[in-house]
């Protein structure tokens, strides 16, 4: 992170890539969907899933003040947006409601039948950029 960013790129990208409130990603963390969607480390014992632990990470980012977030902070929040857009753009066809695609974004705070990401090439979509924009076919409907 550049000392001229201070955050303020990610932080907006991170808060637009996260579509559900603390309370919300709470609630579906605890649900059994929540629970067995996602990948989990080796070795870890069929323990929590690595988006499982994200999920709990991100309802403390969302708490906090932009202020009080660290170096640390904001590179889990430049993670949790790669994995959002790589995923988004992963979007399979027909209707995702009951699918693991949509459970794991979620357990990553990201719903993705709420209203969509903004399309790439807008003012904070610097990421999109540094990393390229996926190939249209595989892009979510209306973008």
């Amino acid at each position: 992170m550049s000392r001229r960013d201070d955050g303020r790129d990610t932080y907006r990208e991170f808060t637009e890539a996260v579509n559900m409130k603390p309370g919300e990603l709470s609630k579906w963390l605890e649900s059994d969907e929540s629970k067995h969607v996602g990948w989990r480390r080796k070795g870890g014992g069929g323990g929590e899933s690595v988006g499982h632990e994200s999920g709990r990470r991100i309802i403390g980012l969302l708490r906090r003040k932009r202020a009080e977030l660290s170096e640390a902070d904001f590179k889990h929040m430049r993670k949790v947006v790669g994995y959002v857009r790589r995923h988004m753009a992963q979007r399979p066809s027909g209707d995702v409601r009951d699918t693991r695609w949509r459970y794991s974004l979620m357990n990553w705070g990201h719903d993705p039948l709420k209203a969509p990401l903004p399309p790439p090439g807008g003012p904070s979509r610097r990421a999109l950029d540094r990393r390229g924009a996926p190939p249209e076919s595989r892009r979510g409907p209306g973008r």
